[in-house]
């Protein structure tokens, strides 16, 4: 089968902006307070602009998909392919909802100016446009009652990963901050973003696990799991977990060890030391969540191995 790049591409950049879109508007209101928001991260055009890009992407997403399906260039533009696409598929559906969300996200961002109740507002419909991503992956393979287990798990799984990554967007811009704007207040914001991120972290690397153990018995099952390694789709399943153990043990990293130092050094005035420490911690475990996001992508593409089931 012929790797399809410009699929992956696009399937890569919606998977990123939406993420972005999801997680940072979660995070802006759990973990920062009202009156911080918009100076501490500049959201309302981190928001909007993630919010157009991903419309964007959608739509260039739904004519590369359509051409595929129908075995058609992409260019010029199948509007038929597209019509029927739109018309009489889950897909097409999950496409029309997702661009109905971006619209409100938009709406809201631009009235938002911190609002919790409008912040609130983006993140849910920023939510349904990152779900609405299950019906282009193998979470809409499956019929029945196994199906449905399968596109819950696999929503959770995209809800929780956008979560996550959305938060360190959040943390890096927070960390990354030019040294001439960073004073005591920001250090404090700063510090109590990544100490409050530690419970959210938990809960949605326990969800992760769990959607991850559900999907791979779905996809894979414990008989091919020997096999794994022989296949490319094992082969970048395998690297994503790596990936994400890595991210594992950075978040360690950063909650028991460099936040707390990095809390002693604002007592004692003298935190350029622990700054630097925790934004080469979070720009590798970025890294990480965006290789992720990439071998996510491709994984969509490629045809899993028969399921045990």
């Amino acid at each position: 089968m012929e790797t399809d790049w410009p699929l992956i591409a696009i399937r890569f950049a919606l998977y990123a902006t939406l993420s972005g879109l999801f997680g940072l508007s979660a995070f802006s209101l759990y973990g920062l307070k009202a009156g911080e928001r918009a100076d501490a991260l500049a959201l309302r055009p981190w928001l909007v602009g993630s919010g157009l890009l991903s419309l964007l992407f959608s739509g260039i997403a739904l004519a590369l998909l359509a051409a595929a399906m129908a075995g058609a260039p992409p260019w010029p533009v199948d509007q038929e392919a597209i019509g029927m696409l739109l018309s009489g598929s889950a897909t097409g559906a999950a496409w029309e909802a997702r661009m109905a969300a971006l619209v409100v996200v938009l709406i809201a961002a631009l009235m938002a100016s911190g609002r919790a109740a409008l912040l609130g507002v983006v993140a849910f419909a920023a939510a349904v446009a990152l779900a609405t991503l299950a019906w282009t992956g193998h979470g809409a393979m499956d019929e029945g009652a196994v199906g449905w287990v399968h596109l819950g798990a696999d929503i959770l799984h995209l809800l929780a990963g956008g979560a996550w990554a959305g938060a360190l967007l959040g943390l890096v811009l927070l960390v990354a901050r030019p040294v001439g704007r960073v004073d005591a207040a920001h250090l404090t914001l700063t510090h109590r973003a990544l100490h409050g991120f530690g419970l959210i972290g938990t809960i949605l690397v326990g969800t992760i696990v769990i959607t991850g153990v559900v999907n791979a018995w779905l996809l894979v099952g414990p008989a091919k799991l020997p096999d794994l390694p022989t296949t490319r789709y094992g082969q970048l399943l395998i690297a994503k977990l790596a990936l994400f153990g890595a991210m594992l043990a950075l978040a360690s990293l950063n909650r028991f060890r460099l936040t707390p130092a990095f809390e002693r050094s604002i007592a004692a005035a003298d935190h350029h030391g622990a700054l630097r420490a925790l934004r080469r911690s979070l720009a590798v475990e970025a890294s990480c969540a965006v290789a992720i996001l990439a071998l996510v992508a491709w994984l969509g593409t490629l045809e899993p191995p028969a399921s045990a089931i």
